[in-house]
This record gives structure tokens, C-alpha cells and sequence, in this order.
């Protein structure tokens, strides 16, 4: 596959998948002398450098390899993290230096060392995310798989890690256990946690509350790196513990978090890229303008990466665990794990009085609009959908893809899970919390750091049938739904809380996308492929066709397609003159009326909801206020 062959593959794969063996009851901090200890310096942050050094201790006789990760927890697609490592060396216990090897462009081979190795490294990095790292005078953003290197076979063993700041006022930001009095040295059952554990070492304000579930009192800690207020870091911790609260409300019970604390790590600075990505006791949340700039719009992926906490990591697709690190790690349930994360996002916020009915309902409108009349429908399900994530979770690629053949699981599961909520209120007398709640009882217990029983998506519906005590009812919704793409009747689904689905604008003209570029001389060409079935993709046009005329009008800027377009009316036929790679052209089109839709109440609408349609509303949607 991605190495030389596939025995090397799962000789090198194969230990990442014992890592789960530590005890998590009698898990703690290795000391001074762990088995495995990184030492990270940030003395050239100007340049964007760390220097990196890990000794392994009592290694078995024999070469040692050493690797970086391919991939990342909560992405799917494969990253080639080794490129930003050079400038390595390695020592034995006595200080001499080592010969290096290399066969691949993702491992070193050490060899004649004593039964302990020094591997040091220089890595660069200059791209904050979820994904990667970034490191510059104002801080260190880490990503550990892009930032960490680790020994093949010893992926069981405890580790300590110690963070040299570069300057004196950052303080560590981390989901890694802190060793009793120290700020910079923390520690981590086995290497898959370790992995796991973003970190960031930067001046950044800090805000904490207590939760209360299950008889176990927690901590949430809110780290923000931004040029905001105290005030206005307030402020967010207010909204965020309402949201958090809200959460765990639906859920019934928070998760325990392994060393009874979960860590938001926020950066809100202009060099960051936005991003969210959960971790099992911490997320990573980011954004290059500060909260007041944003408007606290910010809430929105901290929402949606708080029910991760439960919904992915401990409540976990069964592909996932344990994670490898050496290759994507796809799963048929991404509509589940990311798409029913993106509908409770949202409604979170909502229920939790930070969002008004109406942004509410625009927002949902527009995530229902997208997959109704997406295209991909018909070229796959939620399932075949989530198996494309390699191919498009931030993974890289140079040719041009057809981009009408792929829905994203994240809105595309948003909107099955509005389906089944409304669905199971009507016809069950219970809703998506119950399932949810459901199935964190069924597979939520935690052991090893790792869930019991990751699911298969055979136990998504089995435990829709336990709730509903209707197994046909659960394969007809998987079949349909899941299996298959087809959608319900939503207008009927949305009554029951007096809303009404309805076009956005049925007398606006559609000819398949308003997406073009040129002017300034260049042509006007289309930007994207026309929406399949189109008036566009019926007459034959693609992307990079150029537009010369519509409906007798010259077309020498995009201004003038917005124009020309703005005239059309469905069902009135209109000319259009194009160029092709096959040369000039001409065709007839009929545009159809705009088929986006949106969301309003039946208030807005002129009607008036019944009791019955307000208490469905409240028990959805929460109070009207």
C-alpha cells in the first residue's frame, strides 16, 4: 500500500493496536525515569521551530523504528506529517552517536544502541489547526501526530512529556495529566493518548466551572488564546456552560473524563485556520478573528465539538478502535459520528437560550435546503458518503474531481437526524435523546482509556429497534435512510411544530449554479459543474465553459451573468451562447424556478399554531423567547 508492502505495513501498524493494554485504575505518572520522555524547546519559534528530543529507556536488543504518524484522531484522510521533521540524530545512554537508516519517508531506523535511545528532530510548523501544528513567537500549537516521533513496538508504555517555553508567560493548555508540581511536565498512560492530546503553550486567559453528574464532580477548563477582554472571556464561559449543561442534559450523564477534567483549547488569533477537532478529554477549537469580532459565533464549534466528548469518542464507531495511525481510518458511520454531532450543535445552543428561534431555523433551513436538492443524493447514501471521507476530510489532491457526486456526512447526517427526531415524536411517543441516551447506555462504558463495545452500524439500528420496540420500523429507516438515500416528506415532519417548509424565492429563475469567474479581461466561465438535470448540464455546459451571451445579452463579467440571470423567468425558454473545449455552441435553456427552500414559522407564514403545535415546538426547540 503506502510503504513497501503490506507485511511491512502491518508489522509497523500491528503494535499501534496494543496500545489500549495499560489499566486505567492503576495508570500514573512513570517518574522522572518513564520508559518513554519528550523534551519539546521552542527556542527558534521566530522561525517557526521546535527541537524535539524522546529517550526510550530498556528497549529490547536489536534496531529501533522510529516513526511519524500518517494520519490524525477525528481525521480521515492520510497527512504527511514527516515531511516538516529533518535535522535528526540519535544518541545511546552513554551520549554516542547512532547510525540512522532510512528505506521510507516516514520512519528512522536506529541501530547499536545500548538498550536506550536519544532520538532528537527539528520540526517545523506554521499551520494551526486540528491537524497540524504551528509555532511562532506568540505561541506553540501542537497537534501531536503532526508534532511527536515514536518507536514502533512500544506503544504501551507510560510517558512523561516536558515542555520548554519559549517565552516565560506561556502556560500549558492540555488533556496530558500534570506532574505534581510542575506547570511544563506532564504525563500519559501509553502512546495512543498521548497522540491524542493537543497542546498549547501560549499567554492565553483561562476560566474553569465544576459539573455535577452521576455523583462525580468534574472540571471544564476554557483556555483562550486571543486578543479579547477578560470581560469578554467571561462572557463566553457563560454561554459556553450553558451549552455544556444543555448537553448534558440530553445525554442524561456527563462522560468521566479520565483525569476529571475536559479542556476546550481555543485560539482566536489572526494566524490560526478555523477548525474544530475533539479529543477524548479536550478539543481544539479555532478561528483568526477574536470573540467580539465574531459576535461569539465561535459557540457554534465549541457546541459542536463538546457532544463529541460523548458522540465519537466514547460512543465510537468500531473502525475508529483503536485509532491507526499509520493509514487513513475510514468508517461507514460518519453520518452518525459527525452528522448527528451537526445537528445537536445547534440545537444545544438553542435550547440552552444563546439563539433565537429565527437564526435557529435559518440555520436549519439552509442545512435541509443543501441536501434536498443536492445532486449526490442519487450517486450515494449517508454510508457511501462517510466512506469518501479520505477523500475529502481535508485531504489533498491535484486533479479536479467531479464535486456534484459527494454530500457531506456532516449535513447530510444533520438532516437524517431531524428526520428520525420528528419522526420517532410522532409516531413513538419519544425522540433523538432518548435514542442517544439509549445508546450511550448500550455503548458508553469506558475501560482502558477505550470504549467497551464500539459500535457497528448493525447496533445503530438494533438499538433504534430497542427503543421503539419496532425492529421492521428500524430497518425501514435504516434501508431507506441510511442504506439508501431517499429522504421523507419533511413539510409534514415540521407541522407538527407550526413550521412551514417552503422555496426561498419560487418566482427567482434557476439555471443550475450562479457560481462563474472571469472579468478584467478573462472570459466569463463557468466556476462549477451545473447541478445534473439542470438547464446548464442538459444543454451541455461544464465547468471552465466560457458564456458569451444569456437571453440576448452580452456577457463580458461576472456582473453581467448576475444581471442577465436576474432577468430570467422560470418556464420562459432564453438563449445562451457558450464556448466548449469542442468550440462555440448554442443552446435553448428553460430556466425552472430557484428550488432552495427554507424554514419559517407558521407566525411568519400568516397562520396561527395550535396548543398542540407550541408544545411540540417548546418540547423540540425550547421556549419561544
Amino acid at each position: 500500500m503506502h510503504l513497501t508492502s503490506t507485511a511491512r505495513l502491518f508489522a509497523l501498524a500491528a503494535p499501534l493496536l496494543l496500545a489500549t493494554t495499560v489499566q486505567a485504575q492503576t495508570a500514573k505518572d512513570p517518574g522522572p525515569n518513564a520508559p518513554v520522555s519528550y523534551e519539546l524547546s521552542f527556542d527558534n519559534a521566530a522561525q517557526r521551530e521546535a527541537r524535539i528530543a524522546v529517550t526510550y529507556r530498556d528497549l529490547k536488543p536489536g534496531a529501533v523504528e522510529f516513526r511519524m504518524a500518517r494520519s490524525s484522531p477525528g481525521r480521515y484522510a492520510i497527512h504527511e506529517f514527516a515531511k516538516n521533521v529533518y535535522s535528526v540524530s540519535a544518541k545511546d545512554g552513554a551520549g554516542r552517536d547512532l547510525r540512522i537508516d532510512r528505506s521510507d519517508p516516514y520512519s528512522w531506523r536506529v541501530s547499536g544502541h545500548d538498550g536506550t535511545v536519544t532520538f532528537a528532530y527539528t520540526l517545523y510548523g506554521d499551520r494551526g489547526d486540528g491537524t497540524y501544528s504551528q509555532i511562532d513567537q506568540t505561541h506553540a500549537h501542537l497537534n501531536m501526530p503532526a508534532t511527536l516521533v515514536w518507536a514502533a513496538g512500544y506503544d504501551d508504555r507510560p510517558i512523561r512529556v516536558t515542555f520548554r517555553p519559549a517565552d516565560p508567560k506561556w502556560k500549558v493548555a492540555t488533556q496530558l495529566a500534570p506532574v505534581t508540581g510542575s506547570a511544563t511536565t506532564f504525563w500519559a498512560p501509553h502512546l495512543q493518548y498521548l497522540l491524542d492530546s493537543p497542546t498549547e503553550l501560549s499567554d492565553h486567559h483561562l476560566r474553569e466551572w465544576t459539573i455535577n453528574s452521576g455523583g462525580k464532580t468534574q472540571t471544564i477548563r476554557l483556555a483562550v488564546h486571543s486578543a479579547d477582554t477578560p470581560e469578554t472571556i467571561d462572557a463566553y464561559a457563560e454561554k459556553a456552560k450553558k451549552v455544556v449543561a444543555e448537553q448534558i442534559r440530553i445525554f442524561g450523564t456527563a462522560p468521566e473524563f479520565d483525569f476529571g477534567t475536559y479542556t476546550f483549547i481555543a485560539d482566536y488569533v489572526p494566524q490560526i485556520s478555523g477548525d474544530g477537532m475533539e479529543h477524548r478529554n479536550s478539543t481544539i477549537i479555532s478561528q483568526p478573528r477574536t470573540l467580539a469580532a465574531g459576535k461569539f459565533a465561535q459557540l457554534g464549534t465549541l457546541s459542536h465539538e463538546f457532544i463529541h466528548a460523548w458522540n465519537v469518542e466514547r460512543l465510537r464507531p468500531a473502525e475508529l478502535e483503536p485509532f491507526d495511525f499509520t493509514q487513513a481510518d475510514p468508517t461507514p458511520s460518519l453520518w452518525f459520528a459527525e452528522g448527528f454531532t451537526q445537528y445537536y450543535g445547534p440545537l444545544a445552543i438553542r435550547r440552552a437560550g444563546e439563539m433565537p428561534l429565527d437564526a435557529y431555523l435559518a440555520s436549519l433551513g439552509g442545512t435541509l435546503d443543501f441536501i434536498v436538492n443536492n445532486s449526490a443524493r442519487r450517486y450515494g447514501s449517508p454510508q457511501e458518503m462517510s466512506l469518501r471521507a479520505p477523500f475529502v476530510d481535508a485531504a489533498a489532491s491535484i486533479d479536479p474531481v467531479n464535486e456534484r457526486i459527494f454530500a457531506s456526512y456532516y449535513p447530510y447526517g444533520a438532516v437524517v437526524a431531524l428526520a428520525l427526531d420528528l419522526t420517532l415524536r410522532q409516531r413513538f411517543d419519544t425522540d433523538l435523546d432518548a435514542y442517544m441516551r439509549h445508546l450511550w447506555q448500550r455503548h458508553g462504558e469506558q475501560r482502558n482509556f477505550a470504549p467497551v463495545k464500539p459500535y457497528t452500524p448493525a447496533d445503530l439500528e438494533a438499538g433504534l429497534a430497542e427503543l421503539t420496540r419496532d425492529p421492521a420500523f428500524a430497518k425501514q429507516f435504516f434501508d431507506a435512510h441510511i442504506r439508501g438515500s431517499a429522504l421523507p416528506d419533511f413539510a409534514p415532519l415540521l407541522a407538527q411544530a407550526g413550521l412551514v417548509l417552503r422555496p426561498a424565492d419560487a418566482s427567482r429563475a434557476w439555471i443550475g449554479t450562479t457560481n462563474v469567474t472571469g472579468g478584467d479581461g478573462e472570459p466569463v466561465r463557468l466556476g462549477d459543474i451545473p447541478v445534473p438535470g439542470s438547464p446548464l448540464y442538459a444543454a451541455g455546459l461544464t465547468r471552465g465553459d466560457t458564456i458569451t451571451a444569456l437571453d440576448g445579452k452580452g456577457i463580458a463579467t461576472p456582473a453581467d451573468f448576475r444581471t442577465a440571470l436576474a432577468g430570467l423567468k422560470p418556464g420562459q425558454p432564453a438563449a445562451i451562447t457558450f464556448a466548449t473545449r469542442a468550440g462555440p455552441a448554442s443552446a435553448t435553456i428553460t430556466p425552472v424556478a430557484d428550488p432552495r427552500l427554507t424554514i419559517v414559522t407558521l407566525e411568519t407564514a400568516g397562520g396561527t399554531p395550535t396548543a398542540a403545535q407550541r408544545a411540540f415546538r417548546r418540547s423540540w426547540l425550547g421556549t419561544d423567547l
